[in-house]
Protein backbone atom coordinates (compact mmCIF):
# COMPACT_ATOMS: atom_id res chain seq x y z
CA UNK A 1 0.00 0.00 0.00
CA UNK A 2 1.19 3.49 -0.53
CA UNK A 3 -0.08 6.67 0.76
CA UNK A 4 -0.18 10.05 -1.13
CA UNK A 5 -1.12 12.96 0.84
CA UNK A 6 -2.63 16.77 -0.45
CA UNK A 7 -0.91 19.40 1.61
CA UNK A 8 -3.34 22.56 2.13
CA UNK A 9 -6.38 21.64 3.96
CA UNK A 10 -5.16 17.98 4.21
CA UNK A 11 -2.70 17.94 6.37
CA UNK A 12 -1.97 21.59 7.44
CA UNK A 13 -4.16 24.34 7.55
CA UNK A 14 -3.86 26.55 3.60
CA UNK A 15 -0.05 27.79 3.44
CA UNK A 16 0.48 27.05 7.34
CA UNK A 17 2.93 25.08 8.93
CA UNK A 18 1.41 21.50 10.44
CA UNK A 19 0.75 21.67 13.55
CA UNK A 20 3.60 19.74 16.26
CA UNK A 21 1.41 17.01 17.55
CA UNK A 22 0.58 15.96 13.72
CA UNK A 23 3.81 16.58 12.91
CA UNK A 24 5.14 13.62 15.02
CA UNK A 25 2.82 11.79 14.15
CA UNK A 26 3.68 12.05 10.66
CA UNK A 27 7.24 11.41 11.01
CA UNK A 28 6.16 7.76 12.85
CA UNK A 29 4.05 6.89 9.47
CA UNK A 30 6.35 8.28 6.72
CA UNK A 31 9.20 6.05 8.51
CA UNK A 32 7.17 2.71 8.85
CA UNK A 33 4.43 2.89 5.81
CA UNK A 34 5.41 4.44 2.11
CA UNK A 35 4.11 8.11 1.89
CA UNK A 36 4.78 10.67 -0.64
CA UNK A 37 2.95 13.87 -1.32
CA UNK A 38 1.07 15.43 -4.23
CA UNK A 39 0.20 18.88 -3.78
CA UNK A 40 -0.46 21.86 -6.26
CA UNK A 41 2.11 24.11 -4.43
CA UNK A 42 6.02 24.61 -5.05
CA UNK A 43 9.04 22.42 -3.15
CA UNK A 44 9.91 25.63 -1.17
CA UNK A 45 6.76 26.29 0.53
CA UNK A 46 6.14 22.20 1.06
CA UNK A 47 9.30 22.25 2.95
CA UNK A 48 8.46 25.33 5.24
CA UNK A 49 5.11 23.63 6.20
CA UNK A 50 5.90 19.96 6.50
CA UNK A 51 9.64 20.39 7.69
CA UNK A 52 12.96 18.53 6.71
CA UNK A 53 12.24 15.28 8.59
CA UNK A 54 9.12 14.70 6.85
CA UNK A 55 10.17 15.57 3.09
CA UNK A 56 13.46 13.61 3.48
CA UNK A 57 10.95 10.42 4.93
CA UNK A 58 8.98 10.87 1.59
CA UNK A 59 9.28 8.53 -1.18
CA UNK A 60 8.65 10.72 -3.43
CA UNK A 61 7.30 14.73 -2.87
CA UNK A 62 5.10 15.52 -6.17
CA UNK A 63 5.41 19.46 -6.60
CA UNK A 64 3.31 21.75 -8.60
CA UNK A 65 0.59 18.87 -9.32
CA UNK A 66 3.93 16.81 -10.40
CA UNK A 67 5.23 18.99 -12.45
CA UNK A 68 8.20 19.10 -10.66
CA UNK A 69 9.49 15.52 -8.75
CA UNK A 70 11.56 15.10 -5.94
CA UNK A 71 13.17 12.25 -4.28
CA UNK A 72 14.48 12.54 -0.88
CA UNK A 73 15.10 16.12 -1.31
CA UNK A 74 16.27 15.78 -5.06
CA UNK A 75 14.90 16.94 -7.87
CA UNK A 76 14.52 14.59 -10.79
CA UNK A 77 12.50 15.76 -13.02
CA UNK A 78 10.69 19.40 -14.09
CA UNK A 79 8.49 20.24 -16.50
CA UNK A 80 9.18 23.38 -18.34
CA UNK A 81 5.71 24.73 -20.03
CA UNK A 82 5.15 28.18 -19.68
CA UNK A 83 2.49 30.59 -19.62
CA UNK A 84 1.41 31.40 -22.69
CA UNK A 85 0.91 35.28 -23.31
CA UNK A 86 -2.24 35.48 -24.15
CA UNK A 87 -3.33 33.21 -21.24
CA UNK A 88 -1.61 35.68 -18.90
CA UNK A 89 -3.61 38.48 -20.73
CA UNK A 90 -6.84 36.78 -19.89
CA UNK A 91 -5.74 36.66 -16.11
CA UNK A 92 -4.76 40.01 -15.72
CA UNK A 93 -8.32 41.20 -17.25
CA UNK A 94 -9.97 38.98 -14.96
CA UNK A 95 -7.96 40.47 -12.28
CA UNK A 96 -9.40 43.61 -13.17
CA UNK A 97 -12.88 42.87 -13.31
CA UNK A 98 -12.75 40.94 -10.39
CA UNK A 99 -15.11 42.59 -7.64
CA UNK A 100 -12.63 41.57 -4.98
CA UNK A 101 -10.81 44.64 -4.17
CA UNK A 102 -8.15 43.66 -2.19
CA UNK A 103 -4.90 42.84 -3.98
CA UNK A 104 -1.67 42.04 -2.45
CA UNK A 105 0.67 41.18 -4.78
CA UNK A 106 2.09 38.19 -6.81
CA UNK A 107 -1.32 37.56 -8.68
CA UNK A 108 0.39 35.21 -11.28
CA UNK A 109 2.85 33.16 -9.66
CA UNK A 110 4.60 30.56 -12.08
CA UNK A 111 5.91 27.67 -11.21
CA UNK A 112 7.54 24.79 -12.77
CA UNK A 113 4.63 23.47 -15.03
CA UNK A 114 1.73 25.14 -13.94
CA UNK A 115 0.33 28.44 -13.07
CA UNK A 116 -0.57 29.80 -9.76
CA UNK A 117 -3.78 32.50 -10.52
CA UNK A 118 -5.04 34.51 -7.47
CA UNK A 119 -7.25 37.68 -7.18
CA UNK A 120 -6.43 38.79 -3.38
CA UNK A 121 -2.80 37.39 -4.44
CA UNK A 122 -0.15 35.39 -2.75
CA UNK A 123 1.41 37.84 -0.30
CA UNK A 124 -2.34 38.12 1.30
CA UNK A 125 -1.83 37.25 5.33
CA UNK A 126 -4.63 35.08 7.04
CA UNK A 127 -7.11 37.67 7.22
CA UNK A 128 -6.97 38.96 3.86
CA UNK A 129 -7.13 35.07 2.73
CA UNK A 130 -10.18 34.94 4.77
CA UNK A 131 -11.78 37.83 3.69
CA UNK A 132 -11.23 36.67 0.35
CA UNK A 133 -12.33 32.56 0.80
CA UNK A 134 -15.87 34.27 2.17
CA UNK A 135 -16.41 36.50 -1.40
CA UNK A 136 -15.20 33.14 -3.23
CA UNK A 137 -17.83 31.20 -1.55
CA UNK A 138 -20.80 33.67 -2.36
CA UNK A 139 -19.75 34.38 -5.59
CA UNK A 140 -17.82 31.12 -6.77
CA UNK A 141 -15.63 33.50 -8.64
CA UNK A 142 -12.56 31.20 -8.96
CA UNK A 143 -14.98 28.40 -10.91
CA UNK A 144 -16.11 31.19 -13.27
CA UNK A 145 -12.64 32.06 -14.02
CA UNK A 146 -11.48 27.94 -14.37
CA UNK A 147 -13.88 27.34 -16.40
CA UNK A 148 -13.67 30.28 -18.78
CA UNK A 149 -9.98 29.05 -18.92
CA UNK A 150 -11.23 25.43 -19.96
CA UNK A 151 -13.44 26.80 -22.58
CA UNK A 152 -11.42 29.36 -24.21
CA UNK A 153 -7.52 27.96 -24.31
CA UNK A 154 -7.04 24.38 -26.15
CA UNK A 155 -4.67 22.30 -24.07
CA UNK A 156 -4.74 24.13 -21.31
CA UNK A 157 -6.66 23.18 -17.94
CA UNK A 158 -7.39 25.35 -15.07
CA UNK A 159 -8.73 23.62 -11.82
CA UNK A 160 -9.38 25.31 -8.24
CA UNK A 161 -6.50 24.39 -5.34
CA UNK A 162 -6.38 25.71 -2.11
CA UNK A 163 -8.10 28.60 -0.47
CA UNK A 164 -7.61 31.20 -2.58
CA UNK A 165 -5.74 30.27 -5.86
CA UNK A 166 -6.43 28.57 -9.64
CA UNK A 167 -4.14 26.15 -10.82
CA UNK A 168 -3.51 26.15 -14.14
CA UNK A 169 -1.25 23.52 -16.38
CA UNK A 170 -0.68 22.04 -19.96
CA UNK A 171 -4.29 19.82 -20.15
CA UNK A 172 -3.53 16.08 -18.44
CA UNK A 173 -0.59 17.42 -16.33
CA UNK A 174 -2.41 17.33 -13.51
CA UNK A 175 -2.09 15.32 -10.09
CA UNK A 176 -2.75 12.16 -12.36
CA UNK A 177 0.26 12.40 -13.88
CA UNK A 178 2.11 11.16 -10.34
CA UNK A 179 0.69 7.44 -11.15
CA UNK A 180 3.34 7.39 -13.80
CA UNK A 181 6.44 7.05 -11.13
CA UNK A 182 4.62 3.86 -9.63
CA UNK A 183 4.34 0.12 -10.70
CA UNK A 184 0.74 -0.33 -12.66
CA UNK A 185 0.05 -3.09 -10.04
CA UNK A 186 0.46 -0.62 -6.71
CA UNK A 187 -2.19 0.22 -4.50
CA UNK A 188 -3.06 3.23 -2.82
CA UNK A 189 -4.72 5.40 -0.16
CA UNK A 190 -5.04 9.00 -1.16
CA UNK A 191 -6.30 12.14 0.82
CA UNK A 192 -7.37 15.46 -0.57
CA UNK A 193 -9.56 17.97 0.44
CA UNK A 194 -10.21 18.99 -3.09
CA UNK A 195 -12.01 15.63 -4.62
CA UNK A 196 -14.89 17.26 -6.14
CA UNK A 197 -15.44 18.66 -10.08
CA UNK A 198 -12.99 21.18 -10.68
CA UNK A 199 -10.94 20.49 -7.56
CA UNK A 200 -7.30 19.93 -7.72
CA UNK A 201 -7.22 16.38 -5.83
CA UNK A 202 -10.16 15.26 -8.18
CA UNK A 203 -8.59 13.51 -11.40
CA UNK A 204 -6.50 11.74 -9.55
CA UNK A 205 -9.23 10.51 -6.86
CA UNK A 206 -11.19 9.70 -9.81
CA UNK A 207 -8.27 7.12 -11.85
CA UNK A 208 -8.35 5.39 -7.94
CA UNK A 209 -11.65 5.03 -7.55
CA UNK A 210 -11.45 3.20 -10.78
CA UNK A 211 -9.05 0.85 -10.15
CA UNK A 212 -9.47 -2.00 -7.73
CA UNK A 213 -8.16 -2.35 -3.76
CA UNK A 214 -7.52 1.58 -3.73
CA UNK A 215 -8.99 4.26 -0.54
CA UNK A 216 -9.81 7.64 -1.31
CA UNK A 217 -10.79 10.13 1.30
CA UNK A 218 -12.15 13.39 0.65
CA UNK A 219 -11.41 15.53 3.96
CA UNK A 220 -12.36 19.07 5.50
CA UNK A 221 -9.53 19.48 7.88
CA UNK A 222 -6.31 18.34 8.84
CA UNK A 223 -8.09 16.81 11.91
CA UNK A 224 -10.11 15.02 10.09
CA UNK A 225 -6.96 13.33 8.00
CA UNK A 226 -5.37 12.76 11.17
CA UNK A 227 -8.28 10.87 12.68
CA UNK A 228 -8.60 8.53 10.04
CA UNK A 229 -4.84 7.41 9.86
CA UNK A 230 -5.27 6.75 13.54
CA UNK A 231 -8.28 4.42 12.98
CA UNK A 232 -6.58 2.78 9.55
CA UNK A 233 -3.16 2.33 11.07
CA UNK A 234 -2.42 -1.11 10.95
CA UNK A 235 0.60 -1.33 13.69
CA UNK A 236 0.20 -2.79 16.67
Amino acid sequence: MKYLFDVDGTLTLSRQKIEKDHEYYLMDFFSYYDCSIVTGSDYGKTYEQLGSTIMNLAEYSFNCSGNVVYQKQKEINRNLWTCPDDLREFLNSSLDKSGFDIRTGNHIEERPGTINFSIVGRNANLDERHLYTIYDNKFNERVTIARSINDNFDGIEAVVGGETGIDIFEKGKDKRQVLEYFNDNETFCFFGDKIIPGGNDYTLAKVLEKRYSNTVFNVSSPEETFRILQQIDGRE
